[in-house]
């Protein structure tokens, strides 16, 4: 989950998105690259509590299969964050093959997972980088129905093709999803329309909206499928999953 603008759903979007795609089935590991550690606190994890996590992985201290923290009711994995990866770009700037760091530490668990959803920190920086060059899939940008969101998407798409052409020619968009979409408001629905056609092809269909349930869950410690399973929000991120798998030709049970 990239983008570099604050506040537009990325660890949303990683969290519930992961849970939906857990209930219907899937192996999924959440890995929190943001030293602000949100997505671990939206799951209800101290981020001061945590000992081993994405900055001892990326350091090589403690191996990732080591610092992963399974919650069975959500049936989620998460390899959590806390304020000490703000100094891991401080101790990774002089390092060779910097940007490889992330990817070499998730390498191990690859077989072990169906979905590794990795939700970057706000903007273009080292950590970044480490998650887009791990992106094996593609990365998922997620854009709120606003003004400026076109022209921070194409601040961002010139990130992604500069990181093409010098680190990993690779790498794809896998989708675009709307975020904060308030149906009684036109400029949400030309800020849609605008984006899909920027990009015909790789726009979910899935919207989700501005909610309060949304807003609420992590306080709980709570996905939105197990706070308000029933709100806009839920349905919204469960249709998300659906048209994620549905995508990858995994059959859906009933």
């Amino acid at each position: 989950m990239v983008n570099q603008k604050g506040g537009v759903g990325k660890t949303t979007t990683a969290i519930n998105l992961g849970a939906y795609l857990a209930k219907f089935n899937q192996k999924v590991l959440i890995v929190d690259l943001d030293p602000q550690a949100n997505a671990t606190s939206c799951l209800g994890v101290d981020k001061h509590s945590v000992k081993h996590g994405t900055y001892e992985a990326m350091l090589e201290i403690a191996p990732a299969s080591n610092s992963l923290l399974v919650n069975a009711n959500m049936k989620l994995s998460l390899l959590p964050s806390s304020p000490a990866l703000a100094g891991a770009e401080v101790e990774l700037v002089d390092e060779n093959e910097r940007e490889l760091y992330l990817k070499k530490a998730l390498a191990p668990l690859l077989e072990r997972f169906d979905y590794i959803l990795i939700d970057c920190p706000p903007s273009l920086s080292l950590l970044t980088i480490n998650g887009l060059v791990a992106a094996q899939d593609g990365v998922i940008i997620p854009v709120q129905c606003e003004y400026l969101a076109l022209e921070g998407v194409g601040q961002l798409m010139q990130t992604l093709q500069r990181i093409r052409q010098s680190l990993y020619p690779a790498l794809t968009v896998r989708g675009v999803v709307m975020t904060m979409f308030e149906s009684r408001a036109h400029l949400s629905t030309d800020v849609v329309n605008e984006i899909r056609k920027h990009f015909p092809h790789q726009v979910f269909s899935a919207i989700v909206p501005r909610s309060i349930r949304l807003a609420e869950a992590p306080s709980y410690g709570l996905p939105i499928s197990l706070y308000a399973p029933a709100s806009t929000g839920a349905q919204a991120y469960s249709a998300l999953a659906k048209e994620l798998l549905t995508g990858d030709g995994v059959v859906l049970p009933e």
